[in-house]
């Protein structure tokens, strides 16, 4: 079961990764990486988010058509970086909705046991 510890600390990791790889940013091993504490992650989602929309707004058209090449695995590497932009901001939307319903889930199951 994942919680929403896992999902932001997956969010958060997947920005640091990709702004690392994109955008100059430092490089992190998704196996070792560490968010810390609730507020921390919460911090570094922040962080890691507006890096991330600085580093997108920054390609212009010509640098989200250009290929991944070695930044990506061998099978995307004609992939246009688009692509790469694309799949960030699924997983952004994807595990950012976990996260409410999770919250939304909370809340009613606490208002239920009142």
């Amino acid at each position: 079961m994942t919680t929403i510890a896992w999902r932001l600390g997956h969010l958060v990791e997947g920005l640091a990764s990709m702004n690392g790889v994109y955008f100059g940013g430092p490089r992190v091993d998704p196996d070792t990486y560490d968010t810390g504490s609730a507020a921390t992650t919460l911090a570094r989602l922040d962080e890691e988010y507006a890096a991330w929309v600085a580093g997108v707004r920054g390609l212009g058209e010509a640098g989200l058509a250009e290929p991944q090449g070695d930044r990506s695995p061998p099978a995307f590497a004609d992939a246009p970086v688009a692509r790469v932009v694309l799949y960030t901001s699924v997983e952004l939307i994807h595990h950012g909705a976990e996260v409410c319903l999770l919250r939304d889930l909370w809340v009613g199951s606490a208002e239920l046991r009142r």
